[in-house]
């Protein structure tokens, strides 16, 4: 392609080579810190180079211009190269989790297809069923491995979603036949939304209403096989696609309904849920939360997702505003860098902050929902109660955690894209930028797995019910929560960030947050407790509260890493810079009539200032602190963010590669439309000259 070479002063390549060369830290280093740790960060290098070497998981500028059905097919045979990996990762099926989360960044849909089997489908066998089925199910059928058993999760249905309780799809004992016949009572009950169905999966995970003697038992799981071998669905079963979705068009979503399915009644997962064959006896578990806790890991693995979509948006959105300039002091001919104006540093940067934040609470939510599970396997083979209760106390504590780091980080990085976009001006609104199909592709985020508000509210009604335990004498609180042990350490006169000096300690910015909790929570419990407000009266408090603990989260978790860094260490310094500016930006962002409210600060313009003063120092290491994440090319996937700067280049080129094939003397498909629309006749001519005055005249009436 032809090139027109631009002034060598303003080329955004060799803005983009200076900035990268006065980088003051190890990138290596910092990749390392933000992969939580040396052999962490080769494995993730490691799975990211076969990834973009694999011709098949290939995805480029193409990717952005496809149709649902072009999707949907390269999804597929994507699938079927996953497959193979699956089975050179086993035994280590983290490895290829890692490599699922990495694929998302590019394509996120190949992602979810091969995450509802494993993450939603598998894991509702794992946290459901026995030792036996799971065993059966995963490795004897070969579902684990992606070989005669493709899954979806059929949870969600037409008239509910979030109310899982309220789910009215029934699964009736039969005790003359050792069955179960599941049915979809009437059109509300219709499985909806339910990823792979439409035409992948052949077996199904549903969530039903165990039925056993006329009595209702509640919702409870059980394995549907819903095509047979040859891929016919079986008698019984309805299936059909729900068609156009905003985004993740690859994923073949479909709906289902049963009439008169008959499973064998141990196809009902019965690690928690036991139904007597002769008796017909109900046993059913101590805590029906129990049955819930191995699907936390979409939610977990959700903030993942947040992480590494943040570290691919916020790199485009930062190169371009490197690379590109607009308008300058008058007396110059040198346009400014968009990055060099205040605006933009402060519209950008706070994202940067977020990424880095995201980095760590994503690894240590990971780490605890492994060491739950585990616990949770270890006390219920061993039947040991006080094990259990540890387990259960855990699986509360990860609830917690993850509805409330799922909701906020999906929420925020929802907005980071879209402001990543409109920093890039109308440029960003090109699909090549890459913005509008993530954006499409990730908001659906914020809706599954649990809905934000609900998630978020419920995350908040803990939080208050542990400080009106803890106002009751009752036993210190454990886990993330442990810092409301603090409550009647903290003066709700004495204001936590008084100056300047104190809003850049991230010791006490810690502890202002804290602070600013426990006296909303307090304000939350004492209005539960006087009976002036309902728990929907406080929703939106709750909200709050659920949000300001996962800033928490990520805040406790970034400084203790921090802490483990040497002061000799070269990135510590923008490290802290970081925490600080996360910390800051939040309370200005999010947060600023609480921290005013119940006195965390004393004026917001202090705060204002801080933030203002920790992007202009964070700002010339911009490069370096984006260049850490390790993302090439393939991976950012956007004409505008590519390592080299070359913006202006890469996009023209992307453009005319893909949308000016010299067919037909370069013109469109609907030429002929719009030719014969120029070329028309006059009114005149097409009306046959009827209302000519020559005609007129001759019609008129002789007077």
């Amino acid at each position: 392609m032809f090139k027109i070479e631009s002034i060598k002063s303003q080329s955004p390549q060799v803005a983009i080579d200076k900035e990268r060369k006065a980088t003051k830290f190890d990138i290596t280093k910092m990749f390392e810190f933000l992969e939580s740790g040396k052999d962490e960060a080769a494995l993730t290098k490691s799975l990211m180079q076969q990834i973009e070497r694999d011709t098949i998981l290939k995805t480029n500028a193409s990717y952005y211009d496809l149709t649902k059905d072009q999707h949907r097919e390269l999804t597929a045979q994507k699938i079927a190269r996953l497959a193979t990996y699956i089975e050179k990762d086993a035994p280590f099926f983290e490895n290829f989790q890692k490599r699922l989360n990495l694929i998302a960044i590019v394509d996120p849909q190949l992602g979810t297809r091969v995450g509802v089997h494993l993450g939603l489908f598998l894991s509702a066998i794992r946290g459901n069923g026995t030792e036996e089925q799971f065993k059966y199910w995963a490795f004897e059928r070969g579902a684990a491995y992606l070989k005669d058993v493709y899954g979806c999760f059929g949870m969600t249905e037409l008239a509910h979603g979030s109310n899982v309780a309220g789910l009215e799809t029934t699964a009736t004992f039969d005790p003359k036949t050792k069955e179960f016949e599941i049915n979809t009572p009437h059109l509300g009950a219709t499985k909806w939304w339910i990823g792979g169905a439409a035409h992948s999966a052949n077996h199904c995970v549903v969530y039903a209403r165990l039925i056993v003697s006329g009595k209702d038992y509640g919702v409870k799981t059980f394995v549907v096989p819903i095509r047979d071998r040859n891929h016919n669905l079986h008698s019984g079963v309805a299936i059909g696609d729900i068609g156009a979705k905003m985004g993740r068009d690859g994923i073949d979503n479909g709906w289902i309904q049963f009439t008169n399915v008959r499973i064998p009644m141990n196809y009902m997962l019965s690690k928690f849920t036991k139904v007597d064959p002769e008796t017909g006896d109900v046993e059913v578990p101590p805590l029906e939360q129990l049955a819930y806790g191995a699907l936390l890991g979409g939610r977990v693995t959700m903030v993942t997702d947040s992480f590494r979509m943040a570290q691919r948006f916020i790199t485009i959105a930062l190169r371009y505003s490197v690379g590109r300039r607009q308008f300058g002091a008058k007396n110059s001919r040198e346009e400014l860098k968009l990055i060099d104006y205040p605006l933009h540093q402060r519209r950008l940067l706070p994202y940067l902050a977020l990424t880095y934040a995201l980095s760590i609470s994503s690894f240590d939510l990971s780490q605890t929902y492994d060491s739950v599970l585990s616990n949770l396997d270890a006390a219920g083979k061993s039947q040991d109660f006080a094990k259990l209760g540890q387990a259960i106390a855990g699986l509360k504590n990860l609830f917690c955690a993850s509805a409330s780091l799922k909701s906020t980080a999906t929420w925020y990085v929802a907005q980071l894209i879209d402001e990543c976009r409109q920093a890039c001006g109308g440029h960003g609104y090109s699909s090549y930028s890459g913005f509008g199909k993530a954006y499409n592709d990730w908001v659906v985020q914020c809706t599954w797995e649990g809905d934000n508000n609900i998630l978020a509210s419920n995350a908040g009604r803990i939080i208050v019910q542990s400080i009106i335990k803890l106002q009751e004498k009752e036993k210190k609180i454990k886990g993330d929560l442990s810092y409301l042990n603090g409550i009647s350490n903290i003066d709700k006169n004495t204001i936590l960030l008084p100056d300047k000096p104190s809003m850049t300690n991230l010791s006490k910015l810690i502890n202002a947050y804290q602070g600013t909790i426990i006296r909303l929570g307090v304000r939350c419990a004492e209005s539960i407790g006087s009976k002036k407000s309902t728990w929907d009266d406080i929703a939106s408090q709750r909200v709050v509260l659920s949000k300001l603990n996962a800033v928490l989260y990520m805040l406790q978790h970034l400084v203790l890493k921090i802490k483990q860094l040497g002061d000799e260490e070269a990135h510590k310094q923008y490290l802290v810079q970081i925490a600080a500016l996360f910390a800051t930006s939040q309370i200005e962002m999010n947060f600023a009539s609480y921290f005013l409210q119940f006195k965390a600060i004393g004026s917001l313009e202090p705060v204002a200032d801080v933030v203002s003063e920790l992007c202009l120092s964070v700002r010339d290491q911009v490069i370096g602190l984006t260049d850490s994440f390790q993302f090439s090319d393939y991976f950012i996937n956007s004409a505008l963010g590519s390592h080299s700067g070359d913006i202006y280049n890469t996009y023209f080129d992307t453009v005319n590669n893909l949308n000016n094939p010299q067919v037909r003397d370069g013109k469109a498909a609907y030429s002929e439309a719009l030719e014969a629309m120029l070329r028309r006749d006059s009114l005149e001519v097409r009306e046959c000259f009827e209302k000519s005055d020559k005609v007129l005249k001759k019609l008129a009436p002789k007077i």
